[in-house]
Parts: structure tokens; C-alpha cells; sequence
């Protein structure tokens, strides 16, 4: 592995500032508060920087300031870590920030969560969708063109750790955050045949001082459920920390900001109660011994059950119904050989049943058809109007239809759309019935009992067997 060098400092002048800013720089470092910290370190770092001013020798070295300080740092944080058990904000080693939580905050959206660990915060939405809204993925590694049902977006914005930069496209941060955060709820997604929605997960940090991702599983878990999407168990995650100084190792739970950056080890573990879904680790050592790792991974089981804990106090199982605004999806099986008919000419007959109803239909070569709606009655007439289409007819079954045409021998009446029979006049009516117009007319609605079907195809209807129940 190559190490780069460290930065070159001049002696006399890291003597200097050591002399100036050592016990300062611990009283900074004790402060709980992550901006009271910054603002106590970078004033200490301005007013050395202004008294060595003073002395010509250190002029020319007055930019290596800045390196000597984030060593002071580095080395007192470690020091209290490794002879005192004591972490910079007060806490244990095991010990886990305070965290709180809640759900449905955002009343439009389909389910939201707002989930708080110490000074890390991440508000995440679930939008549910339909077909049409999967992401279609073409992809140099496969021949043929996928899709993927469910999301997660990590947003992190400049103002969460306080500062301002332009706000572009997503970076190496983001993308790798939420494929990790989505890598940990995949698993426990039901499956699409039981549940055939597009998921969308997003999740913007509003606040980070450390395990944002890992936030993120936490807010991203509690808005799915509270989206009514059925989760098999709820998900948490916790990010463990390492300083290892000679034979001398600390393990961290819940790391800070500053612990990742001054620590040895950034080990993101997230799962439920029962097993780990993901993890993701970051080391700057030579490596960590077998031991280490087993501890590592009990701590962070300990820690993910406790804030499952708190989780589960604020929503410990999926809603039983999903959002007013989210749609409703029904799925039906049709004859693949019926898809032509459903669709009509041109598109014709889909269009009209939803302009008609409202809902969206989406038809897959396997004869497989979605409607889905935001109204479920919408979705429940374009069902009952596509199954009008693909209906086999019934022998035996008393159908209502209309008259399509008159002849001197009976009527053809057309009992599913685009399906007509024969009722012969011997069939409208009890007793003889000489012209078939003085029974029904083109236009009329009767009710016809489905007799017979031949072998060439054809329907032997008969209205007298509807009206008598024969």
C-alpha cells in the first residue's frame, strides 16, 4: 500500500504552536456541540496564527499553522479515546446519541419519515408508482434492456453541515450512500407479484455530523412503512468507529463526524433484529485482526437493536392501508390471444376505457394486464370493463345485451362487447311470434339465456329461457 509522505513542518514552529494550543485544544475538543467545536478550533488556529505573527522567524511558515493544529486534534481526540474510554461529546464508547423519530410529517406525500441521531438528520419520502414509472436501465454489461422497481436517492445538501457550494448533480457521496441504503432495504421488500408497485425512496439530509447513510436506512425503513408498503421487518443501521494506537484498540459506536475523520475505521452495518442487509467499511490502517471484527460486528448488533427499539415506539409494523393519494393497482390474466382486443384498433378501445375510467392501463406480452388509479373504483370499472372484452361466453349464463339486428328469422344480440348471437324467433317469446319486430327493435336492451354453443362457434340465444328462468 503506498503512504504519502507527511506534510513537512518546521520543528521550531510546531514547538511553538504545540506550546501555544495544546490544553486549548482539548478545552475546544470537550465541547458537546459540533459548531460551538468549529468555532472554538478555528478561532484558536486565528489567534495563534496572529501571535506568531508577531515573531519574524515564523513568517514564512505561518501557512503550516493549519497542519500542526489538525495534528493537536487528531492526537488529544485519540489520546482521550484510548486512556480514558471518553469520546469528545461525553458519550461511552458503546453509548448512542440520543435519537428521536416520526412519521406522516408530510401529509400529501404516500409516507415520510423525519429521522434524528445527535446532530445527523435525514427526512425521507416514499412515493409509490406504477409500471410505467420503473427505471429503465441499458447497460453495457447486459444485452437486453432491464428495469428496477424500487429506488433510493440520497440527497446531500451543503447546509447540512453548514456551509454553501452551488448545487449540481449528484457526486460520489450521494450515489454511493444510496446504493448502500438501498442495498439494505431491497431484501426485505415483498414481492413484486404481491405487491406490483414502482417504490421511489428519498432521502435529504437536513443536518449531518456522521452516519448519514446510515440515517438514512433508519428514515427510509419508517417511511415505507408508513407508506403501507408490507416490509418483512423493519431495518436499522449504525456506523462503528476504530482507534488503534500500538496494541491499544477502542471500537466506537454511533461515530461522530470528526471520529471518521481522525479515527481509524468508518464500518456501516445495517439489518434487522435478525441479520445484517448491508455494510460498507473504510479503514486506514494495515488491517484489522479477526478478533476485532467479531467485537465490531456484536457491538453493532447491540446498537442496531436499540435504535430498532426506538423505531419500533414510533411505528413498529407497515399501515394496514396506504396513503388516500397513492394508487391503486389490480392486475388481471387474459388470454394472450385476447391482447388485440383489449388494445382495439389503433388503440382505440384502451384509450377509451381510460378516458372513460380514468385509470391507467399498461398490457404485457404474457396477457398479463395492470390498471392502476388513484380512485380504487375507477380501477375497479376498468377491470370490469376489460373483462367485458376478454369474457368467454357462458353456456348456460343469462346475459343482458343489445339488439344489433332484425331479421324474418330472429335477432342478433351482442351479449359481450364484440360477441353476438342468434335468438330465433321461436326464442323471443311464449306462444308464436309472427314478425320479430313486434318483439324487439335494433337498440333494445333484453336479457337472453346463452343455449348452445356449435362447433362452428355459433351462440344459440334465447330470450323466453331468460324471462321464464328454464
Amino acid at each position: 500500500m503506498f503512504e504519502y509522505p507527511p506534510k513537512s513542518v518546521s520543528a521550531e514552529l510546531e514547538d511553538a504552536v504545540r506550546q501555544r494550543a495544546a490544553s486549548k485544544v482539548e478545552e475546544a475538543l470537550a465541547l458537546p456541540n459540533k459548531e460551538e467545536r468549529n468555532q472554538a478550533l478555528s478561532a484558536l488556529r486565528e489567534s495563534v496564527t496572529a501571535e506568531l505573527q508577531e515573531d519574524e522567524s515564523f513568517t514564512e511558515h505561518l501557512d503550516e499553522v493549519s497542519t500542526v493544529m489538525k495534528r493537536l486534534e487528531k492526537e488529544t481526540m485519540r489520546k482521550q479515546i484510548i486512556e480514558r474510554g471518553e469520546r469528545i461529546d461525553g458519550r461511552g464508547l458503546d453509548d448512542i446519541r440520543p435519537i428521536s423519530s416520526d412519521v406522516g410529517i408530510l401529509p400529501r406525500t404516500h409516507g415520510s419519515a423525519l429521522f434524528t441521531r445527535g446532530q445527523t438528520q435525514a427526512l425521507c419520502v416514499t412515493t409509490l408508482g406504477t409500471i410505467r414509472d420503473e427505471q429503465r436501465i441499458d447497460s453495457i454489461d447486459v444485452r437486453e434492456e432491464t428495469s428496477k422497481s424500487f429506488m433510493l436517492h440520497y440527497n446531500f445538501p451543503s447546509f447540512s453541515v453548514g456551509e454553501v457550494r452551488p448545487f449540481r448533480g449528484p457526486g460520489r457521496r450521494e450515489i454511493g450512500h444510496g446504493m448502500l441504503a438501498e442495498r439494505a432495504l431491497q431484501p426485505l421488500l415483498p414481492a413484486y407479484d404481491d405487491f406490483p408497485y414502482t417504490i421511489r425512496v428519498v432521502s435529504d439530509i437536513l443536518e449531518s455530523n456522521g452516519s448519514s447513510s446510515m440515517a438514512t436506512v433508519c428514515g427510509g425503513s419508517l417511511s415505507l412503512m408508513d407508506a403501507g408498503v408490507p416490509l418483512r421487518t423493519p431495518c436499522a443501521g449504525v456506523a462503528m468507529g476504530l482507534v488503534k494506537e500500538g496494541d491499544s484498540v477502542a471500537i466506537l459506536t454511533d461515530i461522530l463526524g470528526i471520529e471518521d475523520a481522525l479515527g481509524d475505521m468508518d464500518f456501516k452495518v445495517a439489518g434487522t433484529s435478525k441479520g445484517i442487509t448491508a455494510i460498507q467499511m473504510d479503514i486506514k490502517t494495515d488491517g484489522l485482526s479477526l478478533d476485532t471484527m467479531r467485537e465490531a460486528l456484536e457491538r453493532a448488533r447491540k446498537g442496531r437493536l436499540h435504535i430498532l427499539d426506538v423505531m419500533q415506539q414510533t411505528l413498529g409494523a407497515p399501515r394496514s392501508e396506504m396513503s388516500q393519494y397513492a394508487p391503486r393497482i389490480m392486475t388481471i390474466q387474459i388470454n394472450p390471444e385476447k391482447i388485440g382486443e383489449v388494445i382495439g384498433p389503433k388503440g382505440k378501445t384502451i384509450r377509451s376505457i381510460q378516458e372513460q375510467t380514468g385509470a391507467q392501463i399498461n398490457i404485457e406480452d404474457s396477457g398479463v394486464v395492470t390498471v392502476s388509479s388513484v380512485s380504487g373504483e375507477a380501477a375497479e370499472r376498468a377491470r370490469e370493463m376489460i373483462e367485458a372484452i376478454v369474457e368467454e361466453p357462458e353456456v348456460g349464463r343469462i346475459y343482458e345485451g343489445v339488439v344489433k339486428n332484425t331479421t324474418t328469422f330472429g335477432a342478433f344480440v351482442e351479449i359481450i362487447p364484440g360477441t353476438e348471437g342468434l335468438c330465433h324467433i321461436s326464442e323471443l317469446e311464449e306462444g308464436r311470434t309472427e314478425n320479430t319486430e313486434d318483439v324487439v327493435q335494433p337498440g333494445d336492451v333484453v336479457q337472453v339465456k346463452l343455449l348452445a354453443i356449435d362447433e362452428r362457434g355459433r351462440l344459440k340465444l334465447s330470450r323466453r329461457a331468460a324471462m321464464t328462468g328454464s
